[in-house]
């Protein structure tokens, strides 16, 4: 995930850094991660094992790649302006009027070093996890690589389905939310066995998420069933509608 001003490398900057308040990328990012697993696959974990470490960001990490040069926040430093990750909070209206300009009545800065001291949550973390259907996952997340998305790939009895999402970098509150996990490109390649790949097309949606927020708000908030039967005059199965995972 892209550390460079990226959705990823802000967790680090911001009150998440601190493992007490958020429980670390595995709680606050990867569970919508597993969310979307739970949904394809229609089960649930029965056995989980986790490994986790702090390998990139943080002061100590710094000091070993041979960094000499430390600020605490970016405002005000001069040794934050060759800091490519530095936020500059007074760069950006929305930013400025909702952190830096409010700093007084909370006192909470949202530009801190992703290089400080205090970071006690991981970025680079993996998960085995069974399924109670008998599949088995593989999981990685890594907060600092140069690129912003996801690799996605289902290996079966026919073959095997790969997806990749590369989305665009997107400071939280940093200007229109539509921005956020916004797509820069999207590909979808089954390989049958014995066949060619193939190249699954998908129909692009619009707003944040590649258009996936519109989907699930209309799927959570959207048309009851008996609005649809009324509006039909036909008799509708619940299960087409809501799927409602069994204990």
């Amino acid at each position: 995930m892209d550390p460079h001003y990226g959705s990823i490398s802000d967790y680090f900057r911001r009150w998440h850094r601190d493992k007490r308040n958020s429980g670390g990328l595995l709680v606050h990012k990867s569970t919508h991660h597993f969310d979307l697993v739970n949904f394809w696959l229609q089960t649930r974990p029965q056995t989980v094992f986790a490994t986790g470490d702090l390998a990139f960001y943080g002061r100590e990490n710094a000091e070993k790649r041979g960094e000499t040069k430390f600020y605490t926040r970016a405002h005000g430093s001069e040794v934050a302006k060759a800091d490519p990750f530095a936020l500059h909070l007074d760069l950006n209206p929305q930013l400025k009027s909702m952190y830096l300009d409010a700093e007084h009545e909370d006192a909470y800065y949202r530009d801190q070093s992703v290089f400080g001291d205090g970071i006690s949550i991981e970025d680079t973390m993996n998960v085995l996890v069974k399924y109670r259907n008998g599949a088995s996952l593989s999981y990685s997340l890594t907060a600092y690589a140069p690129w912003e998305g996801f690799r996605v790939s289902f290996n079966g009895t026919g073959g095997r389905l790969e997806v990749e999402v590369v989305e665009n970098s997107y400071v939280n509150s940093g200007g229109d939310q539509a921005h956020e996990g916004s797509l820069e490109s999207r590909k979808i390649l089954l390989r049958p066995l014995f066949e060619k790949p193939r190249e699954i097309k998908v129909e692009d949606g619009v707003g944040a998420h590649g258009g996936g927020d519109t989907v699930l708000l209309n799927d959570l908030f959207g048309t009851p069933v008996s609005d649809e039967s009324i509006a039909t005059g036909q008799a509708v199965n619940v299960d087409d509608i809501l799927l409602v995972p069994s204990s």
